[in-house]
């Protein structure tokens, strides 16, 4: 059997309808498959690579961490360096406030920790999300995922769960003294780039303070320098209860933290202990990986980059008649197309020409481009040469 049938014979897989590039390598901004043919990654994996594939300081701190050990011991129980080293500077980067924090494996890992402290730390139970929101799809991250068509399928789900609409001021006032928690994206990322309109996030936040309700600020997607600042929130003059990161945060490793006051965390350490288990969570080398890519980020240029290649994305690709709006923060794009029935014609025609792209969970018309923020000028005339030729085809 070749590759390809093994992969569909033995892998249980989320679709039929897998993309099914077969790659052989990845460096740079660049894939490369078994036969050699070049992609141009223009999603990152999905935010995740954010320095590009294989960056030389992540695969050094790797490399370096593999001479010392691997696993030890479940998170928590033994002091390990490379999480120490991590923590501290996490938290030399964000506000003061947010100074505790707690390494998991993943961004619904870490949403489900947050939503837990969240009802730990209160006393309350119901949590607020927003309809087109995604979280992740474990059971309590399913839950507040606001599209119902992917989550009917496996209800009952976690109960007292409301949604509101995401900038509607009046929906606002649905948040009351029983609300533990508010879990938010600052820019709705699978709902296709949709931006906070006039301050609605600001009074979300103070909304959130009259009422005693933790605000959760979901930057899985949108943090680590994709918005053209360290984290998303920064960008709307207001500091969350609690922070949930992942995708990027491991340089192309897995991990995933939810970040919060000490005074909040430690609620998981007594009544009862051990509020919050992993076993693998804060795994060395993903913590090495993290800190090097957090290095590289912090000690560049960038981030403060991110904008203004995205611009130059954006004025390249927006005059071809079929894009119907482009919406974007940094360097990640929501480019919608006039015809949404062109979508397989037009990921296949990117496919021909090397470029990979992805579509929009909650905004089928809508397809991402998101390279990482390593892309040269250069590169991004190259790629956006290939998608306004890829546009032409479909």
């Amino acid at each position: 059997m070749t590759e390809r049938e093994l992969f569909f014979r033995y892998l249980g897989l989320p679709s039929h309808r897998p993309v099914g590039l077969e790659i052989d390598h990845a460096e740079g901004i660049y894939l490369y498959d078994v036969s050699g043919k070049r992609y141009i990654d223009m999603v990152s994996g999905i935010s995740v690579s954010n320095l590009g594939h294989r960056n030389p300081a992540v695969i050094a701190a790797i490399e370096s961490q593999l001479k010392k050990y691997l696993y030890l011991n479940v998170y928590g129980e033994f002091i390990q360096s490379p999480q120490v080293k991590l923590a501290q500077k996490l938290v030399s980067v964000l506000p003061e406030k947010l100074d505790s924090v707690y390494l998991v494996n993943s961004g619904s890992e870490a949403i489900e920790g947050a939503m837990k402290l969240a009802r730990r730390f209160t006393g309350r139970t119901e949590i607020i999300a927003f309809h087109n929101a995604y979280h992740g799809s474990t059971q309590g991250a399913l839950s507040i995922l606001g599209n119902e068509t992917l989550k009917n399928a496996y209800r009952p789900l976690i109960p007292d769960i409301r949604f509101l609409e995401f900038n509607n001021f009046q929906d606002l006032e649905r948040i009351s003294e029983r609300t533990a928690c508010v879990v938010a994206e600052t820019i709705q990322a699978e709902a296709g780039i949709i931006l906070p309109e006039n301050g609605f996030l600001e009074a979300l936040s103070i909304r959130c303070k009259e009422t005693g309700t933790l605000l959760v600020i979901d930057d899985v997607q949108m943090g680590f320098g994709r918005t053209g600042r360290l984290f998303s929130f920064e960008h709307f003059g207001f500091v969350p209860d609690i922070l949930v990161l992942a995708k990027a945060m491991g340089g192309g490793m897995p991990i995933g933290a939810f970040i919060a006051s000490r005074e909040i965390m430690d609620t998981l350490a007594f009544n009862p202990e051990l509020g919050h288990i992993t076993t693998f969570g804060g795994h060395p080398v993903c913590c090495a990986a993290a800190l090097a890519s957090l290095e590289v980020l912090c000690n560049g240029d960038l981030v403060t980059g991110a904008g203004k290649k995205g611009v130059m994305l954006e004025n390249r690709i927006l005059p071809h008649s079929i894009i119907k709006q482009i919406r974007r923060k940094g360097l990640i794009l929501g480019i919608e197309i006039s015809d949404p029935g062109k979508r397989q014609s037009l990921t296949d025609a990117m496919l021909r020409n090397g470029i990979v792209i992805d579509w929009f969970l909650f905004h089928p018309g809508t397809f991402r481009i998101a390279p990482p923020l390593t892309i040269s000028e250069e590169e991004c005339r190259e790629a956006t040469d290939l998608i306004l030729k890829s546009l032409n085809e479909c």
